[in-house]
């Protein structure tokens, strides 16, 4: 046996349908907590390591070598936790959600309100956050309106998954990025080769079905606005630190250096803003989050949020995923089944096609948004190396057919929220969430025409061996 061990095509498929069908379990039947279920799986597979007779110094070599790639970006986390604590103190978020508001347009509701939540989502970096506060107000408007609560509910999804598919602020971004080893800001940068073409469809698709000419009161958005306004420095300078990350990822600064440098701007415009800030009041922001306290539930429950403490369940996940993945390549178990699967991609359609199908299935047998990215992340990602793919067309990939595709399970995490939020079945206002339904739709289009498509550089005299398996 080679160090690594061989096992059979039959024997790694029979113990990965083993794993995958004990997380589906606990995630969908017993609801129990993704972490828990990780955790368990990682004791399946020792228990086949015990059974294999495998040295125990393989064990902590796999969960080592699988930990190793998440330590750079599980630092980016602690600082994002960070970055959404001092960005809502110092009145930049709720700046971006002023401006969006001003946006809402009555006769053009749906296309607006889409717009609307792609820019809160993008500002907070979590759909769930935009949808059960503003995006509850938006759908009470809409049916004010009467318009299709379908429609609405759809436009509203579709604009906050927009916005936490794109914000550097995001866990499932940071994660997707995290997975490949690719760098934050460019991974967003090569998402934008599906999620733009993707974004103006359904904008254009929400402009045709959602045009009314009713008119109905906004009372309630500009109550939120004067609510912001009231408690919060609402200012154009507050866009400063957004330019200034959109600079850095233009300079292609690396991510930390770039937010510690939002953070230490962030705080310096607190100390502006008001200069009898305690710097033991500030540290507990950064640690805990901020807490909002207007004395309206809708925008308390939306600003309060943010600090590292924020950021440990999924640190947590990340850390038990990546130990999963590692002892499963260390025995060669997604290699073997991997290597099989491989020799019938013979091209780029092929393989970016398989991949946008097993985040799907994950999504659809497993109901777990990071799931869908994390196990076919870990299984594709040697293919996509030996390919010569830059390691943003994998991570492009799993955010087009996972992170985005939850919010259409009814049994999904995602999806269950929203139908419980809404109260719209997730089957009624699927086919009104064009963005998601065109994001995998669009990252085909690229793989059929090369666009977006970048490699890696390579050795002349071994971009053949690397890329002949891939290319007609």
């Amino acid at each position: 046996m080679e160090k690594k061990g061989t096992p059979s095509f039959l024997e790694a498929t029979l113990v990965l349908m083993v794993i995958v069908l004990g997380i589906a379990i606990g995630v969908v039947g017993l609801k129990v907590s993704p972490n828990i279920t990780i955790l368990a799986a990682i004791g399946m597979v020792m228990l086949y390591a015990v059974i294999k007779k495998y040295p125990t110094d393989w064990l902590h070599e796999g969960i080592i070598n699988g930990i190793k790639p998440g330590i750079i970006p599980i630092f980016i986390f602690i600082l994002v936790g960070s970055l959404i604590a001092v960005w809502i103190q110092a009145g930049i978020i709720p700046t971006l959600m002023v401006i969006g508001f001003k946006l809402i347009s009555v006769q053009w509701f749906v296309p607006s309100v889409f717009v609307v939540c792609a820019i809160v989502g993008s500002a907070v970096g979590s759909a769930f956050t935009v949808m059960s506060t503003i995006g509850i107000a938006f759908f009470g408007i809409g049916t004010t309106l009467g318009l299709n609560p379908a429609l609405v509910v759809g436009a509203i999804v579709s604009g906050a998954v927009f916005g936490d598919k794109m914000s550097p602020l995001s866990e499932s971004t940071n994660l997707a990025a995290a997975i490949v080893d690719a760098d934050l800001f460019k991974h967003i940068k090569h998402m934008m080769w599906s999620t733009v073409p993707a974004f103006v469809v359904s904008f254009f698709l929400f402009m045709i079905l959602g045009h009314t000419s009713k008119a109905a009161s906004l009372s309630s958005i500009r109550e939120v606005t004067d609510i912001l306004e009231a408690n919060f420095t609402i200012s154009i300078w507050s866009l400063i630190p957004l330019f200034l990350m959109l600079l850095c990822a233009w300079k292609k600064v690396p991510a930390i250096l770039t937010i510690l440098l939002n953070i230490a701007v962030a705080v310096g415009m607190i100390f502006i803003q008001n200069p009898q800030t305690s710097l033991t009041k500030l540290a507990g922001v950064i640690e805990s989050g901020f807490v909002s306290n207007t004395g309206n539930q809708q925008i308390d429950s939306l600003l309060s949020r943010g600090g590292i403490e924020s950021m440990m369940p999924t640190v947590s996940l990340i850390i038990l995923t990546l130990s999963l993945g590692g002892l499963l390549i260390e025995f060669g178990l997604i290699s073997t089944v991997m290597e099989r699967v491989s020799r019938k991609m013979t091209n780029t359609p092929k393989l970016i096609f398989t991949t946008l199908m097993t985040s799907i299935g994950v999504n659809i047998f497993i109901g777990e948004q990071f799931l869908s990215v994390i196990l076919p992340g870990n299984s594709f990602k040697e293919t996509y190396e030996k390919a010569g793919f830059d390691p943003t067309v994998l991570g492009r990939t799993l955010e087009d057919g996972g992170t985005v595709i939850n919010y259409l399970v009814p049994w999904g995490i995602a999806g269950s929220f929203v139908a419980s939020t809404f109260g719209i079945p997730t089957l009624t206002y699927l086919p009104f969430v064009f963005f998601s339904l065109l994001s995998p739709v669009f990252s085909m289009v690229s793989a059929f025409t090369g666009w977006g498509i970048s490699k890696k550089f390579v050795k002349p005299q071994e971009a053949v061996s690397k890329t002949a398996q891939l290319e007609q």
